[in-house]
């Protein structure tokens, strides 16, 4: 099969699908209290694409190329079956599934999710100082939890990476605890430059610890080199320890963008297709799916939208950009 390709060469082979726009943590950079408060009107349950609707869709980007499908929200595990849509997207050949989540209910999921073919997890962790945690996800949640989840989906079998937002003034003092946490178990930590995609007040580059900060000072403590990359669409750029006790990386989105490799599409809960993080609109694929499309249909659809994409907002990235309107994070599942 020939590649499906946009203007700037790059293929469609990731599908990011977030199933819902809820989460039941409050994280200060993600989804504040003062936005998402009690009376916020999250989408109602019939304007989600359902469980079958999502593995269709999914079915038909893998026949254009997609490989790899990451479950995020909002947080996953709190839609109801998810467990089901696991077992939906592993009966579609030669697709890798992967699931990020908060962590929180995965002592309750992970045995569930593994048995219904899920591949690996990614677990949202900024700290692991309890009370920074607690500040952080602002439910008074208690990052031991998040750690009991990641054992328990280690115990499944699931591989495992953990990602940490670092925003200065908020975490950045704990980096090397985090580091430390985790060294020598097996699982891979990445740490992700913080950015604004949304509804704060606008980007600044002053809350960005970059990623030589970040590396530097590990490496001060934990001696590092750098390892080459596995795929020209890698986020992370990746360093291990001159000990052999695993590796870290780094998505350096903001200091050093990556959107010369990016092969990922993303899909909201109500069914809009986002080729870009920072795009400012989707294309409906709810309408044409419940209007009766056909699967040839819906991937003629997809070819002209995807054969059209020309984003690359992170390297075009300006003090003037920053402040566009932005689709909220919690609603693309970043």
């Amino acid at each position: 099969m020939e590649p499906l390709l946009d203007t700037l060469g790059r293929p469609l082979e990731t599908l990011r699908i977030s199933i819902t726009d809820r989460c039941n943590f409050r994280c200060v950079y993600c989804m504040p209290k003062e936005i998402y408060g009690r009376d916020h009107q999250f989408l109602e349950r019939k304007e989600l694409l359902t469980l079958e609707e999502i593995a269709r869709v999914t079915g038909v980007f893998a026949s254009l190329g997609v490989r790899t499908v990451r479950i995020t929200g909002g947080e996953p595990l709190v839609r109801r079956n998810v467990e089901h849509l696991v077992e939906l997207l592993h009966a579609i050949p030669d697709l890798e599934i992967a699931l990020t989540t908060n962590g929180s209910l995965l002592p309750q999921k992970a045995e569930a999710l593994a048995r219904a073919g899920l591949d690996r997890v990614t677990v949202s962790l900024d700290s692991v100082d309890d009370a920074d945690f607690r500040a952080l996800n602002d439910v008074d949640f208690p990052v031991q939890k998040v750690l009991d989840g990641i054992d328990a989906a280690a115990a499944a079998g699931l591989p495992v990476k953990v990602n940490a937002v670092v925003k200065r003034g908020a975490n950045d003092d704990g980096i090397v605890a985090l580091a430390e946490q985790f060294r020598g178990t097996g699982h891979t930590l990445r740490f992700i430059e913080y950015m604004d995609v949304g509804h704060t007040n606008g980007w600044r580059l002053d809350d960005v610890v970059s990623s030589d900060e970040i590396v530097a000072a590990i490496d001060a403590v934990h001696p590092l080199e750098p390892v080459d990359a596995h795929r020209p669409d890698e986020t992370a750029r990746r360093w291990r320890y001159r000990d052999g006790a695993g590796e870290i990386g780094v998505i350096a989105s903001v200091t050093k963008p990556f959107c010369g490799g990016c092969s990922r599409a993303r899909l909201s809960a109500e069914g809009r297709l986002h080729t870009c993080l920072f795009a400012l609109k989707g294309h409906d694929l709810r309408g044409p799916l419940r209007l009766g499309a056909s699967d040839d249909e819906l991937a003629g659809i997809l070819r002209g939208i995807w054969s059209r994409r020309s984003d690359r907002y992170s390297e075009l990235r300006t003090a003037e950009t920053s402040n566009l309107p932005k689709v909220e994070m919690s609603y693309i599942g970043g």
